[in-house]
């Protein structure tokens, strides 16, 4: 028959029964002077000691994981700790001492998604950050290949300027400030695992200067449209999917999402997300726009208007990007450009700029913002059919002449 097992007892029992609780536990060992084993509320057990040393200050030391050994190894370490703090050594363990191995930058940034940005970033309420997917893949292409092995502690201020120095050669300044951007959070959440811990990240590592310095100013001329707008029809997908983003003033993250379940009766619905300030809600889109949009190919069991492969949105935006520069070899544009154009069309024919602010799904700041609930429905159709009327004329040569602009309420 096996033998039973022993009753724990004492600081055993203690051990063997941790859990995290709301706050930080010291649990201290009765039977050896200076022995703690410390739970943090996010689970982390240690066997510490504490002792002062010949000058009088206390001094705390981690000698290990209740995983990695028992409590009478601990309790035998316990001791040749204590005794050397208190003879002012500060190399304070054995050579023989179980040693955890270090853990790696890849384990760390997948804890730190799990902890921090799928429970909510700094609210920590339990809705993923709308950013998870951006951050996922800026560490699956930019850092695991380079660090996903390194161990984390490893990773201080020159590894990261490297990071950032290549990044800026290969991808650009501000896909290496984003990343930056990504980094800094991760290192400053780690700080709650170790008093100790220093970010290596400093404000002179940013690469792009500031945003006000970068913001950037590009909208297409009439001739680029005209341009651009001949050269859609030859790129399939990504040419509607360019009209339409022209044709809206949308995000291009909201028009790619674009679902057929999405437009009744030639309206619009766009869904808010999670964490969403607001969008431009429901739009009554212009006629040019609709039948843009009903030629698409309904791809089987796709939702999606811009249909990608399998059951998923476009995505290819790269790749099209370069097809449409073939046909249209214009100055280099961005697709967030054609926003800009539309905030500008809509402008140059008469529309208001509150009424442009809301057809585009902005905040509107201060006390009109925060008081004036309308929807504005009426409005930000008329825009959009200012904006379409626009695009026709700029198309046929005509975009000097504006017919003025009428809204719901003239």
């Amino acid at each position: 028959m096996p033998k039973p097992t022993p009753l724990l007892k004492g600081f055993e029992r203690e051990v063997a029964k941790a859990k995290p609780t709301a706050k930080r536990q010291v649990i201290f060992d009765e039977a050896t002077t200076g022995l703690a084993l410390i739970v943090t509320p996010k689970g982390k057990s240690s066997f510490s000691i504490v002792a002062r040393d010949p000058v009088g200050r206390q001094v705390w030391k981690q000698i290990g994981q209740p995983s990695l050994m028992t409590v009478a190894k601990a309790r035998e370490l316990a001791a040749v700790a204590v005794a050397r703090v208190k003879a002012g050594e500060t190399d304070i363990l054995p050579d023989e001492a179980p040693k955890a191995a270090p853990e790696t930058f890849k384990v760390v940034a997948e804890r730190f998604v799990k902890r921090w940005v799928d429970k909510g970033g700094k609210k920590q309420d339990g809705v993923p950050l709308r950013s998870k997917r951006e951050i996922e893949r800026q560490l699956a292409t930019y850092v695991y290949p380079r660090w996903q092995s390194k161990p984390f502690l490893s990773i201080r201020r020159g590894v990261v300027t490297a990071l950032m120095d290549d990044l800026v050669d290969n991808n650009g300044p501000v896909q290496a400030d984003r990343v930056l951007a990504t980094l800094a959070k991760l290192f400053n959440w780690y700080r709650q695992y170790d008093e100790h811990y220093v970010s290596p990240v400093i404000p002179e590592m940013k690469r792009s200067g500031s945003h006000r310095d970068r913001a950037r100013t590009r909208i297409l001329n009439d001739d680029e449209i005209r341009s651009v707008w001949a050269a859609c029809d030859k790129v399939g997908t990504f040419g509607a999917f360019v009209k339409v983003a022209l044709l809206t003033g949308q995000r291009r993250a909201k028009v790619a999402a674009m679902r057929w379940a999405d437009i009744e009766d030639g309206v619009w619905t766009i869904p808010a997300e999670a964490r969403e300030k607001v969008n431009a809600g429901a739009l009554r889109l212009p006629k040019l726009a609709l039948d843009i949009i009903n030629a698409q190919p309904r791809a089987k069991e796709n939702p999606f208007v811009f249909a990608g492969r399998g059951k998923k949105a476009f995505h290819s935006f790269s790749d099209g990007k370069e097809d449409l520069h073939a046909v249209a070899p214009i100055p280099p544009w961005v697709i967030h450009d054609l926003r800009r154009t539309a905030k500008s069309l809509m402008a140059r024919a008469g529309v208001r700029p509150d009424i442009s602010e809301r057809a585009l799904g902005h905040v509107i700041p201060g006390v009109e913002g925060t008081y004036d609930r309308h929807a504005y429905f009426e409005e930000k159709a008329a825009a959009l059919e200012a904006l379409a009327a626009l695009v026709e004329r700029v198309l046929k040569g005509e975009g000097d002449n504006v017919i003025p602009f009428k809204s719901a309420a003239s």
